[in-house]
């Protein structure tokens, strides 16, 4: 028995609607399904609760705000940060896209081959030069040739903490010190760390940490930039409207501190509420469990999946919650569609990582994916799946 579900005072898949009648959800790196509290706390922000925040002077809207600026908290206290660093954004794509248009030092920018789209596609659209740290054999982000390929010319080094296909763990406070060494900053994409990873911004020794709700078992269409004080304060509006101004007039505009300099109009107030309920919720269970229990799941899977003589593994043996792999003679989307009949849910496909996949010589790979409701009966039906898959292509 997992440490989880020893812990645990009821079976925690019991508080997820959306996994009941027995299916097997293996998809949680896309998404992450929703714990009764969190449905709970945003129908109750949405109905009995709502009220506009920063703008009314009635007892309803002035409750909200508290709600809303309590959410602040609890997503900042998750990742260690203090409030006043934290903006709310629409995803972890919306946090990476503020920083590649708004950094003031725009020049190079050290990418690696396994990030995910959105974090290589905003850096192009807003004009930085991108160069591309290569991988170690085992699917790690080559933190010797990144210190080789740093220069002065560069003002960014933005990688992934958590890869979203290979499950790697990049060495976090190295990369910082690679980059602080060249005057550069580090932003990571802690998309999948924050789900299943305790996270120290101070410890990492990042600059900025981009990641979203709906990975972290709350709502989609909201997730959050932190960025250090000086460098938020030293970074010009995005975005223009409501929330995010001092004073306006027709002959100029002053605009507010950080974080609402960037957060221009009617917040995603019920988004935000659920984002807060959302990290009350794994902070409770504890991130450490979390990863403990995804590991032994991982370890369990490679071990099974390794046994057969059909299959390539990717990605390294430690990897955090996620295991990519590809069954010989099968595309992963006819995998996936009959996993989908023995109901397994997996996701099948690039992983919008395309680079990766013509790094690993594939056209896409079959990826399963761990949550904190995960458990051994989901890798036995993944596993029955593949082994029907196998009989059905030969």
């Amino acid at each position: 028995m997992n440490a989880i579900s020893a812990s645990a005072p009821a079976d925690l898949k019991a508080q997820f609607p959306g996994l009941a009648g027995g299916w097997h959800y293996l998809d949680t790196a896309a998404t992450a399904q929703k714990p009764q509290a969190v449905i709970d706390a945003t129908v109750r922000a949405m109905g009995a609760d709502y009220a506009t925040v920063h703008r009314g002077v009635y007892a309803r809207s002035a409750d909200m705000t508290l709600a809303f600026e309590a959410a602040r908290e609890k997503v900042a206290g998750l990742i260690g940060a203090p409030a006043q660093e934290l903006v709310f954004t629409r995803g972890a794509t919306e946090a990476i896209n503020l920083v590649a248009y708004t950094y003031p030092r725009k020049g190079r920018v050290l990418l690696s081959t396994l990030e995910h789209h959105s974090n290589i596609v905003p850096w192009q659209l807003a004009g930085w030069q991108v160069d591309v740290c290569p991988l170690t054999a085992d699917g790690q982000i080559d933190l010797d040739a990144a210190e080789a390929m740093l220069t002065p010319e560069h003002t960014m080094v933005a990688f992934a903490h958590v890869s979203n296909v290979l499950g790697s763990v990049l060495d976090a406070p190295r990369a910082a010190e690679l980059a602080h060494a060249v005057g550069a900053k580090l932003l990571l994409d802690g998309c999948q760390a924050v789900p299943r990873l305790a996270i120290d911004v101070a410890a990492l020794g990042c600059d900025f940490y981009a990641f979203s709700a709906h990975k972290l078992y709350g709502p989609t269409g909201i997730g959050a930039l932190w960025g250090r004080a000086e460098l938020l304060g030293a970074m010009p509006p995005w975005q223009g409207g409501g929330a995010m101004i001092d004073r306006v007039s027709f002959a100029g505009t002053t605009y507010a501190p950080p974080p609402q300099r960037f957060e221009a109009g009617t917040p995603a107030i019920i988004e935000a509420i659920g984002f807060g309920a959302a990290a009350d919720y794994v902070r409770a269970i504890g991130l450490d469990a979390i990863h403990a229990h995804e590991t032994a799941l991982v370890a369990e899977l490679r071990a099974a999946l390794r046994a057969r003589n059909d299959v390539t593994l990717f990605g390294p043996e430690e990897s955090a919650g996620i295991v990519s792999f590809a069954l010989d003679g099968v595309h992963s989307h006819d995998l996936g569609t009959i996993l989908d009949e023995e109901g397994v849910a997996i996701r099948a496909g690039h992983h919008c990582a395309q680079p990766l996949m013509e790094h690993l010589g594939v056209p896409a790979t079959a990826r399963a994916s761990f949550g904190l409701y995960s458990e051994q009966a989901d890798i036995a039906a993944l596993l029955r799946g593949i082994e029907r898959t196998r009989r059905i292509f030969g």
